[in-house]
């Protein structure tokens, strides 16, 4: 910034790789601690079921079946979708074809996790001698909201991919605006059904902790304490992921340098 003839005047690079050392350090710690969180809620759901809810097992022990939809929902909406949501953050240095790629494989990835930790819980219930009744819960209700809204997400994204490969083949330059309208849709709808999995996992631990420890959970046993931190995490998730997916970090580079009055900031600021 320097001060000439009365005017503000910001000295910007607009090309180029590295960017400026204060936001990305802040960026890059913020990013971290994300990575962080989703890897400790996925190692201390693992932990809780392995630990307090004696494993796994299969559908001759309904009760060990179920413990498979914790560990398969937090491991498919949060961890997997998560990553995918952080891709063309996380992974700056490479080109937009190999964020696009790593976007949309963990998208795919999280696919079966989120079926097979439906399947698990259906049979679990269905299974139990007597039959548990399904979908009287809020938990119920808002994972079957969470499952459509990640539904919706993934045939879009398969859909618009398949007639956007196709359109690019003829007529790219003329449906890019289109194709750029897309894209903040599309990254607001996964981040809503990113929050809402989170929301849906903290009322699913919450109601699996107190029909597991009943009044007991008041006493703060160390069970309690897990899934209390296991929530604490995904709550953590919860405010750093919409920063990181709306946080915007002046680019700089060593090439191009030129001046730009304070009626200029505004648009200088929307460079990401």
């Amino acid at each position: 910034m320097a001060f000439k003839s009365g005017k503000v005047e910001t000295v910007s690079i607009s090309d180029g790789g590295s960017s400026s050392p204060p936001n990305w350090c802040f960026f890059g710690w913020l990013l971290a601690l994300t990575q962080l969180l989703l890897h400790g809620a996925l190692g201390l759901v693992l932990f809780w079921v392995i630990y307090y809810l004696d494993g796994f097992g299969w559908r001759d022990n309904p009760k060990l079946l179920f413990n498979y939809h914790p560990v398969l929902m937090v491991g498919g909406f949060v961890y997997l979708s998560g990553n995918a949501l952080l891709s063309y953050r996380s992974f700056g240095c490479c080109r937009h074809i190999y964020k696009k790629l790593f976007h949309t494989v963990f998208h795919i990835l999280a696919v079966p996790a989120i079926v097979m930790g439906f399947l698990t819980v259906w049979d679990s219930r269905n299974l139990s001698v007597p039959p548990i009744a399904n979908f009287w819960s809020l938990h119920s209700w808002m994972g079957l909201t969470t499952m459509g809204l990640f539904a919706i997400q993934v045939v879009r994204m398969l859909v618009v991919g398949f007639f956007s490969f196709l359109i690019l083949l003829c007529c790219e330059a003329r449906t890019a605006a289109l194709r750029a309208a897309l894209v903040p849709v599309h990254a607001t709808f996964g981040l809503i059904t990113f929050l809402m999995a989170i929301a849906t996992c903290l009322t699913g631990i919450t109601e699996k902790a107190i029909n597991n420890l009943g009044d007991w959970y008041t006493a703060f046993p160390p069970e309690g304490l897990v899934v209390n931190v296991l929530g604490a995490t995904l709550m953590g998730l919860a405010i750093l992921m919409p920063v990181l997916m709306l946080i915007r970090c002046q680019q700089r580079g060593p090439s191009s340098i030129s001046s730009h009055s304070s009626g200029d900031q505004d648009e200088e600021s929307e460079r990401l």
